[in-house]
């Protein structure tokens, strides 16, 4: 009885003293707060981060759209399965209302102004050394440079932020695109001085070249074709990189194959201590690494341009006969696992290789694949070869199940082990999709062509022809002569050389020329016109934005 009665004591002691708020007081160790997150140098790196992350995220790994708006309603492919999300009636593609293309790049490119605005406002009463101060602020810098160049050229004048916004503001107006542009080079001239050599970084890592590099691109849209010039050959005259002209790396000994190959294989983009040199910034995925990106258990998180690019073989049939010939999906040269969306222009497959078919590298079967083994052993023509170029009779080339494509676009025999149904047949699951690959964003050839352009701005035709026939000699195709360049001849060139690893909206945008090369090299969009040249400032935005008038561009 004793025992039972100190046990209600203690319990009712306990009963009531929890009660006092003393007892129910926390104190905390520590916690995040808007004040103390940008303190250390680490902190600050953890921000980097997630640019870098929201960079790959916008042109790459969103998902299975977006990242191909750069791509799609240009030149060089058009829709294998018609829908506005792939730009097949841009009326409904490109409307202000849409939530989708206009709205969905808007705002992941402002959220990267952002995270940069942030950085650099608390820079100053960080913890951080002068020096990494310094170099902190070249990132950011150069982060909010890369936005705002591609928002000035995908809608024009933008709104210009420069500081971290912590109050709501409706109050925004568009700048000209020429004050965007001038913001963008003074972020960009900040960030070659202030940023690592390419020599002193980790692959993936901006550097003082990617900076100069970028900085080359947007002179030219600028139209200070003098002062692109001068920023390329600071890149192209650096002794830290260079074309790749002989064979390297991974599978350099596969004497079937060429340089342009190697460029693409899986492993092959990154520097690793020089081996690379061409590669300027290459956008790093992981396979099953966290934060890396790809998984081998499906196509969330990857780059899916094997899905895109590749043909739909399973649905393939040749006349007289109900087998399917290919094999699919299959980790070789018919492209993987791919469904067919972005067929090539003939334009891109066919007219840009006329002059040098057979010579030119990358142009060579394994680069850019026409002709098709028939793999299944039922078929009755099996082991014989399908070729878009010749096709049978009774099959009209190109179509979602069969096309010529880039070998690029996929990594033939070299997707990752947990992506095969088996190994020893290349046979792939039905979750593959994704290319398995680091991606070039920037890489030296692109500089020579845009330094090409520079020269071409100047009327320096016989400088531009020089910096093309450096690119082309590399792929053992012939010299272009002074007198046949022109600004259609180096988008071609950028064509043969970067076609489906390029985001060509951007090139095409920042030249106002997607209407022209649309009407020129692709009749599959009928419907494209010069207001299409820039997107629609999404209308969502125009209504929020009530403390200002945010002007719509001519023609929505």
């Amino acid at each position: 009885m004793k025992r039972i009665t100190t046990i209600i004591i203690l319990l009712t002691t306990i009963l009531f003293g929890s009660c006092k708020k003393s007892f129910l007081d926390e104190d905390p160790l520590d916690f995040l707060t808007p004040s103390n997150a940008y303190v250390t140098l680490n902190d600050f790196n953890a921000s980097v981060n997630n640019l870098y992350n929201n960079v790959r995220s916008e042109f790459y790994s969103s998902g299975e759209q977006r990242p191909f708006d750069y791509v799609f309603g240009t030149d060089i492919v058009f829709d294998g399965q018609p829908a506005a999300t792939r730009h097949t009636n841009m009326v409904a593609a490109y409307s202000p209302l849409s939530t989708e293309i206009p709205l969905t790049h808007w705002t992941a490119l402002y959220k990267i102004v952002a995270e940069s605005n942030t950085i650099i406002s608390r820079i100053p009463a960080s913890s951080m050394s002068e020096t990494e101060k310094v170099s902190t602020e070249a990132k950011a810098k150069f982060f909010r440079a890369f936005a705002y160049r591609t928002l000035a050229y995908l809608y024009g004048g933008v709104p210009l932020s420069l500081e971290e916004v912590t109050t709501v503001k409706t109050d925004y107006v568009r700048a000209s695109k020429a004050e965007v542009l001038a913001q963008v080079i003074e972020d960009l001239k900040f960030a070659v001085i202030n940023l690592p050599a390419i020599n002193a970084v980790q692959d993936g890592q901006i550097n003082n070249l990617v900076a100069g590099h970028l900085l080359s691109e947007v002179y030219l849209a600028a139209g200070e074709f003098q002062n692109a010039a001068e920023a390329a050959t600071v890149i192209i005259d650096n002794p830290n990189v260079g074309l790749m002209k002989i064979r390297f790396c991974v599978k350099a000994s596969d004497a079937t194959k060429n340089v342009y190959w190697d460029l693409f294989q899986r492993g092959n983009q990154n520097r690793k201590n020089g081996t690379n040199r061409e590669a300027l910034w290459v956008i790093q995925f992981e396979t099953d690494v966290p934060g890396g990106g790809a998984v081998s258990t499906g196509i969330n998180g990857s780059y899916q341009l094997e899905r895109h690019f590749a043909p739909q073989f399973i649905n393939f049939r040749l006349p007289g006969s109900n087998i399917q010939p290919f094999r699919y999906p299959v980790s070789d040269y018919t492209g993987g696992r791919g469904i067919g969306w972005a067929i090539p222009t003939k334009y891109f497959s066919d007219v840009i290789w006329e002059s040098d078919f057979d010579n030119d590298l990358r142009n060579a079967p394994f680069n850019f694949v026409r002709e098709f083994k028939v793999t299944n052993s039922s078929h009755p023509l099996f082991g014989q070869i399908i070729s878009t170029i010749n096709p049978p009779a009774g099959i009209t080339v190109p179509r979602r199940d069969f096309f010529a494509f880039q070998s690029k676009i996929t990594t033939p025999g070299d997707h990752p082990d947990g992506m095969f149904e088996n190994k020893e047949t290349l046979l792939l699951k039905a979750s593959a999709g994704g290319t398995y690959a680091d991606q070039y964003m920037f890489r030296l050839a692109e500089t020579y062509l845009l330094r090409a352009e520079a020269y071409l701005g100047l009327v320096q035709l016989d400088n531009a022809a020089k910096d093309l026939n450096a690119v082309r000699n590399r792929s053992n195709a012939s010299n272009v002569s002074s007198a046949n360049v022109n600004i259609d001849y180096i988008l071609d060139e950028r064509m043969r050389e970067l076609g489906s690893e390029e985001k060509r909206r951007i090139t095409l945008m920042r030249l106002g020329l997607v209407n022209d090369r649309v009407r020129k090299c692709n009749p599959y969009y009928t419907d494209i016109s010069p207001t299409y040249n820039l997107w629609p400032i999404p209308a969502s935005e125009i209504e929020r934005n009530n403390g200002a008038k945010l002007e719509q561009n001519p023609g929505y």
